[in-house]
């Protein structure tokens, strides 16, 4: 909520008509004076006041989005949020979903743009999945398969159930502080951010940004065959040829 106030104040100008000239020697032009007297108003005061959870002005948000969960602008035309239950879920998966976006999008751009200024030689993220690392293609992918899947089946209980898998199974040692669900902090938060109303807000809007440009990144892809940087590059060398229009136009 912002709160404006103003203060109005009225200036009075007042003409004087000086003495004529036979009684005081002057010219007989008249002469004016003006007086400013500034007069003060009581102050005004309105609020000016931005309501949470319309996503689009004027248009009603539905009655189970209320504005109080974070990122919440009432948007939801699939109504996949009316459900209660449904919804706790749909809140971690966005919130996962968003961070794994976000790395992703930094691990398909930033090699490409240190091999391109010589730091490092990697492939590009297209190409990524042809080139040789310690085991075969099929092997990682059955290894991602069982450490994600033990990964996530956790995570559901946990929300499921908070702060039932807060105690390592395996490593007894080691256990979570109570934490807030989506947030666990301790090994996961090394840099010791605060949960905050305001972080909260910027990590789901900077986690959809991501998610979009990972989608614009693949489409971009398969259109162009080549990848983000290098199409920036191609653009920036000739704005006015090599554009969206021109792309599409083939």
């Amino acid at each position: 909520m912002a709160a404006v106030t103003t203060q109005a104040s009225i200036a009075v100008f007042r003409p004087c008509a000086s003495k004529s000239r036979f009684l005081t020697g002057s010219s007989g032009k008249i002469n004016r004076e003006v007086s400013v007297k500034p007069m003060h108003m009581p102050s005004a005061s309105f609020k000016v006041e931005s309501k949470k959870g319309e996503w689009l002005p004027g248009l009603a948000s539905p009655g189970y989005l209320d504005g109080s969960l974070p990122g919440d602008n009432g948007f939801d035309p699939l109504a996949l949020a009316e459900d209660p239950e449904n919804l706790k879920w749909y809140i971690q998966a966005e919130l996962v979903n968003g961070r794994w976006a976000m790395l992703g999008v930094a691990g398909m751009l930033l090699p490409e743009v240190f091999t391109k200024i010589g730091i490092i030689n990697a492939p590009q993220w297209y190409d990524a999945g042809k080139a040789e690392y310690f085991a075969s293609s099929p092997t990682l992918f059955v290894i991602e398969f069982i450490l994600f899947h033990y990964v996530e089946i956790r995570r559901w209980q946990d929300i499921k159930n908070p702060g039932s898998v807060n105690q390592d199974p395996i490593f007894k040692n080691y256990s979570l502080p109570p934490h807030e669900l989506g947030y666990p902090g301790s090994v996961f938060n090394p840099l010791n951010f605060e949960p905050t109303e305001e972080a909260k807000e910027k990590e789901l809007a900077n986690g959809r940004l991501a998610m979009l440009a990972f989608l614009g990144f693949v489409v971009q892809h398969n259109v162009t065959g080549k990848g983000p940087f290098e199409n920036l590059l191609q653009h920036l060398s000739d704005p006015w040829h090599n554009t969206i229009v021109q792309t599409l136009r083939g």
